[in-house]
């Protein structure tokens, strides 16, 4: 079957299952079976394609067809000009998330402290976008980690980047060491909340780093709760936060002691981020 053929039938499968945008991930799919840039998949549409890449292209589109994400599938996507190692075991990094990377990034920092870090894509990218900084990203899941500690590598990082495994600070008890920047991209979602997300992330991404199975708010009191003993004085601390969380949470980081707080949006206009300022 001559490639155009092959991408038609996926795209019209995805299509039968009201996949969003189905000729996207068919198309993805299909270039990442062909081992082609997506673009260039124009160019080989013409050709045949092999009846062993067909035959896991159509298994792919399958199981894409029963909501598996496509960053599952292929193992990768991309996030901030970068290519990161996705898997079941941590989220999938979404364009949203580059409002921290973007807020992060609006002022110098020579340290920063990822909390939750799962794939590492937030610390890896603030990383590579300043290249004398050093940072440590703790997560509670040692399988997260393993992912992280991979991208970290793929990126060369590994004299720049620590990975340590426990609860928010917990790993970094005993130390004596501050930060510039402490981001995180914590589990915000509110139980109640979970049936009404899309099956991709609802049934296949990691659910310790979506909920906090209360109100979505726990996180962040564990964050501000231990903040003043890691954050250096006059340092940000910058997090990820659902769309309806900007008034709760930027309360939460004045009650904290934290200064100059603000509420940023994403590109779609949406609450995204909460920064504030550590008092000197």
């Amino acid at each position: 079957m001559r490639g155009s053929d092959l991408l038609a039938q996926g795209t019209a499968r995805l299509a039968g299952e009201d996949i969003p945008d189905p000729g996207r991930d068919a198309r993805r799919l299909l270039s990442h079976v062909l081992k082609v840039p997506p673009g260039r998949l124009t160019l080989v549409l013409p050709e045949p394609v092999d009846p062993e890449q067909e035959l896991v292209y159509l298994t792919l589109i399958e199981r894409r067809a029963d909501h598996v994400p496509v960053s599952h599938l292929v193992g990768r996507r991309m996030f901030y000009g970068r290519d990161f190692l996705v898997t079941p075991e941590v989220l999938d990094p979404r364009p949203e998330t580059e409002t921290l990377i973007e807020v992060a990034l609006a002022q110098p920092f020579s340290t920063v402290l990822d909390l939750g870090t799962g794939s590492g894509c937030i610390l890896l990218t603030l990383l590579s976008e300043r290249e004398t900084a050093v940072g440590i990203g703790t997560d509670l899941s040692a399988e997260a980690l393993n992912v992280a500690m991979w991208n970290r590598n793929a990126l060369g990082l590994e004299s720049r980047a620590a990975l340590e495994e426990g609860s928010w600070y917990e790993p970094l008890r005993g130390s004596t060491e501050s930060f510039d920047l402490i981001v995180s991209n914590p589990p915000y979602i509110a139980v109640n909340e979970m049936p009404f997300l899309t099956p991709e992330v609802r049934d296949h991404e990691p659910r310790l780093a979506l909920t906090d199975e209360a109100d979505g708010l726990t996180a962040y009191h564990a964050i501000l709760e231990g903040y003043s003993s890691w954050l250096a004085p006059g340092g940000r601390l910058v997090v990820e936060i659902g769309a309806a969380q900007g008034m709760a949470v930027s309360q939460l980081f004045a009650q904290a002691g934290l200064r100059k707080v603000r509420v940023v949006p994403d590109i779609d206009g949406r609450d995204r981020v909460v920064t504030g300022v550590a008092p000197r």
